[in-house]
């Protein structure tokens, strides 16, 4: 799997108690040379752990000491006791230290066992799920837009309080209002406009809060009116309404913050008027400005009638090793294919006869997986990572193409990235030249180094969010107009200026641009109580679409511990979800769509036109109508073009799907899907028939 690496972590009683026995075997002197093993030893002495601060809470930034006291079963300390510190899950959240030291990187909770040993006694375990909450509120941001009201309307206020990392603070948003007797809000928001004049709504989270100035006008004889709408529209096609409210007088009352709301209720819209039909039939939409002001319109929403079968061109399963990524030459007719689990090679494909690829030629490298691979626009030379060395010394190969069937390796790279590199992407610039970026697993930097001359790479510079080092991860790398999109784990979408000029960056000065972060625990809450806390999770993935405004990001999710029980494929599962973010106000970016697979993740996505492709691991491989503004669930509103299931008995893996991901060949405008399990397929989504007059 394409996973964020890590230390190996103990999971189940039986590895723990093991760990435990060696640690009480290395740490008591006085222990004979084979020690009797733990079942035959006393009980331990300690009956209880004490553990501080209470409830394991530590502040996302902050370091502070866990301290862990041996008890009696009176309560009294048993001196000269051990405790040390075994991981249960948690990746990215922050780190513990043989003393007890824990540095609190990232919101999320983070599972230990704590050992205690009393050397010659059975170990005393005890679980503790540290959490690592957010900081105070710094910010409240309110979502309601709304500057005047008639009397008598009743809106809903909406507010989320931040902490200065971009965390959503735990601080409970609480609502007041300067004139109660002109515009009432209760301590959830519920706002009532009661006479006219004007008053000041305040937000309150702990010490944090904004303001919102509000008018109520008068209500007698308003009467509202909706702009015409399109007479039909499709499923997922966004309607942008207006509304206006006219006084007594027929004039219109500017400001005027009118309620949405539609039926029958199978869509969405926003507090603007965006509006949304997820299945064919007519909704009832109505924009409301108090008793006696309001208007309905009717909204027919049509069948999208997008699905279309996709068929099978071609097929090379792989069984030597499990598929990482693939990537075609830009001739279009070769294509480069990673390998995993020990495979030290990226094969070279002849895909100039797309139903029957044949595997060419490979290249070597001391690597044991190659999860990434690009070429420079010319086709000249080829960059790949290494990620797991036998002699620890990862980085990026870079390799001679322009005998594209016969890749040769000129230079590598390991200067400051030996920890292991997950990730790369060329930028090529016609004055900052030519320069790979790199994810660095070792420090969880972006990387940059120039090759400009491709045997002789050289550093340039590097990257960092603005927290804690321990557990910092960056996952994967997209760039395009000269802004890279970094998916940073833990610390969301990240979005630099490295030659664009938004903010004056180039390679060699990156600059944020903004960062998107979001409450990854929240929205994965169901992984949790299907396994244990401590699950993984972060953004993995991010694509910027060319020529629109969206940036596509997916997380990797999985369980924290297998199905009790179970075996094969049947012992675990992915999870994901795909967010949709609008950055077309690229410095407030938002998110907007999803599609959340029913069974399985999202791994990596590839979008071409109006058109997205999804290798969604466990899910298979999914095709998406992107045209038109996104707004929803993608799958609901009927979207979703084609899926295909890459399960396969001649695989790696025998009839279970892993699908990784897809490139689509500009030059025959087939989908290369790349299965963890099962190798490479070549699949061809089935054009819609041409109308016939």
């Amino acid at each position: 799997m394409s996973l964020m690496p890590t230390a190996l972590s103990l999971r189940g009683h039986a590895a723990l108690l093991a760990a435990a026995t060696l640690v009480a075997t290395a740490v008591g002197a006085q222990t004979p040379a084979e020690p009797a093993p733990s079942s035959l030893l006393p009980a331990s002495p300690i009956a209880r752990l004490d553990v501080s601060p209470a409830g394991g809470r530590f502040t996302a930034g902050d370091s502070a000491r866990l301290v862990v006291r041996a008890l009696d079963a009176a309560g009294r300390p048993i001196p000269g006791a051990i405790i040390r510190y075994t991981m249960r899950g948690g990746q990215g959240e922050g780190a513990i230290d043989t003393t007890g030291m824990v540095v609190a990187s990232s919101v999320g909770k983070m599972p230990l066992s704590v050992v205690a040993l009393v050397p010659g006694t059975r170990p005393f375990i005890r679980n503790v799920d540290l959490q690592i909450v957010p900081a105070a509120a710094a910010r409240v941001d309110v979502r309601t837009p709304v500057s005047a009201l008639l009397a008598g309307q009743v809106l809903r206020m909406d507010a989320i309080p931040f902490s200065k990392a971009n965390d959503r603070a735990l601080e409970p948003v609480r609502w007041t209002s300067s004139a109660p007797a002109v515009a009432r809000v209760d301590a959830n928001g519920l706002l009532t406009a009661v006479a006219p004049g004007s008053a000041t709504l305040t937000a309150t989270a702990g010490a944090a809060r904004a303001t919102v100035p509000v008018r109520v006008l008068a209500a007698a004889g308003a009467r509202a009116v909706i702009a015409p709408v399109p007479t039909s529209v499709r499923q997922g096609d966004v309607v942008r309404l207006s509304a206006e409210v006219r006084g007594r007088d027929g004039r219109a009352l500017s400001g005027v913050t009118p309620t949405w709301s539609f039926s029958p209720g199978d869509g969405q819209i926003d507090a603007t008027g965006a509006f949304v039909g997820y299945r064919p039939g007519e909704y009832l939409v109505t924009a409301s400005y108090g008793p006696g002001a309001s208007a309905t319109t009717l909204v027919k929403v049509e069948e999208r009638n997008v699905r279309r079968p996709v068929e099978v061109v071609g097929r090379l399963p792989r069984t030597a090793f499990p598929t990482s990524e693939v990537w075609i030459h830009p001739n279009g007719k070769v294509a480069y294919l990673g390998t995993h689990g020990g495979g030290d090679r990226v094969y070279a494909i002849d895909i100039s006869n797309p139903a029957g690829p044949v595997v060419v030629d490979s290249i070597m490298a001391n690597t044991r997986l190659v999860n990434d691979m690009v070429t420079t626009a010319d086709g000249n030379v080829m960059v790949f990572t290494r990620e797991g060395a036998a002699d620890r010394k990862n980085g990026i190969v870079i390799a001679d193409t322009r005998d594209p069937l016969h890749p040769k390796q000129i230079a590598d790279f390991t200067d400051g990235v030996t920890g292991g590199v997950h990730s790369v992407y060329l930028y090529e610039h016609p004055t900052h030249g030519k320069h790979v970026f790199l994810t660095n697993d070792g420090t969880g930097a972006v990387d940059v180094v120039n090759i400009d001359d491709p045997a002789k790479p050289r550093r340039v510079t590097e990257f960092r969010t603005a927290r804690p080092d321990a557990a910092r991860y960056v996952h994967d790398i997209d760039i395009h107009d000269g802004l890279l999109y970094a998916s940073y784990w833990n610390d969301g979408l990240v979005i630099l200026d490295i030659g664009n000029g938004i903010k004056g960056g180039t390679p060699a000065k990156p600059v944020l641009v903004t960062q998107f972060k979001y409450d990854l625990d929240s929205l994965y809450r169901e992984v949790e109580q299907a396994s244990a806390p401590g699950f993984t999770r972060g953004t993995h993935t991010a694509w910027r679409q060319r020529g629109g405004k969206y940036v596509f990001i997916g997380d990797e999710v999985y369980r924290n511990g297998n199905v009790k029980g179970a075996k094969d494929a049947s012992a675990s599962r992915m999870y994901g979800t795909l967010q949709v973010i609008d950055v077309s106000d690229i410095e407030h970016p938002k998110s907007v769509a999803w599609y959340t697979p029913e069974q399985g993740g999202v791994h990596n996505v590839w979008a071409t036109g109006d058109t997205l492709y999804i290798g969604a691991y466990d899910a298979g491989f999914h095709v998406f109508d992107i045209g038109g503004e996104l707004r929803g669930d993608l799958r609901a509103q009927g979207r979703e073009i084609a899926s295909f299931n890459t399960a396969d008995m001649e695989g790696n893996v025998k009839n279970a799907a892993f699908t990784w991901g897809v490139v689509v060949n500009p030059k025959d405008g087939l989908a290369y899907v790349n299965d963890f399990n099962n190798g490479l397929w070549v699949m061809r989504v089935v054009p819609k028939p041409p109308v016939v007059p």
